[in-house]
């Protein structure tokens, strides 16, 4: 499943290579990122160099968890080893430019390089909500359905809908970054951000350009609605389903199924709905700088935390895991 998911990102950086239409005068931007004094950057150097390493050693132990135990071999778990390397993917498309930019002097980014970021870090934000949806249809079906769950998620589904995922997110934003490639820039070329966004970007625009923002805009937002919906429904119906079951001991194992991708969803939608669902709610840029940090930083680090933590299956595993390291 792995190696798949690489063959679709390749596939994806290949076709946005050859669809990317560059227009205008800028042949790079300025990433301004966080403007600080030079002991306060360094200081962030060291935080966030941190957290990367640590959410690839957790990330990747999930995964290595997940498969070295026959155990975790469900549909369940390998929707969280995707969901783990997807996150590992997440952290890579803009944290180690943005580690790089933090000490450099000239802190740019080219304007192929800029529209690859944008696309690939909202695609992956795209697959993330559609994986959270998934594993919330898994929870839904194991909990509510729990007589047809194993003939109806079956390793054959579980790898369709993981496909599914990856393939629908980078499929998701290929006409918003189509679109954006055809914006004329013609200066000035610095971004007060850490990453090439849509809105900071779309600003810098010699000719205002209100349908492109409003598609682009409305694609985005669609698909976060969409799945938080989703998300949301298929955990009605599992409260009402729980809610049924008569005893105790019952109800804190079902539970404690889900506490873990409640947490996660949580974490993720609330980020990213604050920083994009209403950007005309008064939201000031720095404070919108520091929730997408949160939400493209620091939730890929609490994710495999709150999974080992939560999961004693999991927690099982990992040990085995630490315990042969």
């Amino acid at each position: 499943m792995v190696g798949t998911s690489c063959f679709i990102l390749f596939y994806f950086f290949i076709a946005f290579l050859w669809v990317t239409n560059i227009s205008g005068t800028v042949s790079e931007f300025i990433l301004l990122g966080f403007t600080c004094q030079k002991e306060t950057q360094i200081i962030l150097l060291v935080l966030f160099s941190i957290i990367y390493i640590l959410t690839i050693i957790g990330n990747t132990f999930i995964i290595y968890a997940v498969w070295s135990s026959q155990q975790l071999h469900t549909p369940m778990y390998t929707l969280l080893a995707n969901f783990s390397f997807l996150e590992i993917c997440y952290v890579n498309s803009d944290v180690p430019k943005m580690l790089v930019n933090i000490l450099s002097k000239t802190k740019t980014i080219s304007f192929t390089g800029c529209l690859l970021q944008f696309y690939f870090f909202f695609s992956m934000c795209a697959s993330e909500g559609l994986f959270l949806s998934v594993m919330a249809f898994d929870r839904y079906l194991a909990i509510c359905q729990p007589l047809h769950y194993s003939t109806i998620m079956t390793q054959r589904l579980c790898a369709n809908l993981a496909l599914f995922c990856w393939v629908g997110g980078f499929l998701w934003l290929l006409t918003p970054v189509i679109l954006i490639s055809q914006v004329p820039f013609c200066g000035p070329n610095i971004i007060d951000h850490f990453l090439c966004d849509l809105g900071p970007l779309l600003a810098l625009s010699c000719a205002p350009v209100p349908n492109t923002t409003l598609a682009c805009g409305a694609i985005s937002s669609l698909i976060i609605f969409i799945t938080f919906l989703y998300i949301l429904g298929s955990y009605v119906q599992v409260l009402r389903a729980v809610l049924r079951v008569p005893s105790g001991s019952g109800r804190n194992k079902a539970f404690s199924t889900c506490s873990s991708h409640l947490a996660v969803v949580l974490l993720f939608y609330g980020s990213v709905m604050m920083t994009y669902v209403s950007p005309g709610s008064g939201l000031a840029e720095g404070m919108q700088k520091f929730t997408t940090l949160f939400y493209s930083v620091m939730t890929p680090l609490f994710n495999p935390l709150i999974y080992s933590l939560q999961n004693k299956e999991m927690k099982g595993a990992l040990k085995k895991v630490l315990g042969s390291a």
